[in-house]
């Protein structure tokens, strides 16, 4: 049997096709403009790795805000309960997840078998997100993927005070004038969205083990700010990109309900 997860999201969309309880395949990709052609295309995408069409699949879970506009997806889950799902897979001692999107901040605490027991997300303020990330590197002129290496080549981080991303933009260009470097800057930036970050977490309660999803958990700074201001290491996804980690609990759930809804059903008999 095959399945696939559709995932999505603000910034960027994905998916995972697994087949025997491992990925078959997996594609990333930044947004169209609407969410129906972003689930067409990076489904294609994956599909194409692999040389399968959409009519090899046997059921497709959609998740992340554009979840309930994807046609072709047989159901769909919230991104809570995939992310969830997806990291617990990846390492079931897993209880806890730090979620961080394009535009929204969740930690989301799960049971010993990947299900959703709690969870706290941001409010529409896009600050401690991936856009939030993206603002700061325009203004310094930046590519977003080189914020966390410049960061961790910081001599002396630089405080950033604002959590609202136009004050802090116009914050940062103030700083720039003021002669100091992209690095200490980056790092200040890191440190205020660990802190941030931080305060939504003990809210929850963190619970061991703990891993970063989402495509902020690319930035290496972020994830060792948030560990210092945590005062705890958090594991590894291993070879898993934490960006897919949505799709991957999509298309886990997938194979859940395919399975659930083709379970031969107990007959009940009768003595009489």
């Amino acid at each position: 049997m095959i399945f696939a997860g559709c995932d999505v999201g603000s910034l960027t969309g994905e998916a995972v096709i697994l087949k025997d309880n491992r990925i078959l395949a997996q594609q990333i990709m930044r947004v169209r403009p609407r969410p129906v052609q972003t689930a067409q295309e990076v489904m294609d995408q994956a599909l194409a790795q692999v040389g399968l069409t959409f009519k090899d699949i046997d059921h497709c879970v959609s998740t992340g805000y554009g979840r309930d506009k994807i046609p072709f997806a047989d159901s769909s889950i919230s991104e809570i309960s995939c992310h969830g799902r997806g990291a617990h897979w990846v390492n079931p001692n897993v209880r806890t997840i730090v979620d961080i999107g394009g535009q929204d901040l969740k930690v989301i605490r799960v049971d010993k078998f990947g299900y959703m027991v709690d969870f706290i997300m941001n409010d529409k303020c896009a600050a401690g997100t991936g856009r939030f990330l993206e603002g700061m590197a325009k203004v310094m002129g930046l590519a977003l993927e080189e914020l966390g290496p410049i960061a961790l080549a910081a001599t002396e981080p630089v405080g950033i005070t604002k959590t609202c991303t136009v004050l802090a933009q116009f914050d940062v260009m103030c700083l720039l004038t003021d002669g100091h470097e992209k690095a200490d800057l980056s790092a200040g930036i890191a440190l205020a969205m660990a802190e941030r970050i931080a305060k939504m977490s003990k809210r929850v309660g963190i619970r061991s083990e703990v891993v970063m999803t989402g495509g902020v958990a690319k930035n290496q700074a972020v994830v060792k700010s948030l560990q210092e201001v945590l005062g705890m290491e958090f594991s590894d996804l291993k070879d898993i990109d934490p960006q897919i980690v949505g799709a991957l609990g999509a298309a886990l759930f997938a194979a859940e309900r395919f399975e659930r809804r083709n379970k031969p059903s107990r007959s009940v008999s009768s003595n009489g």
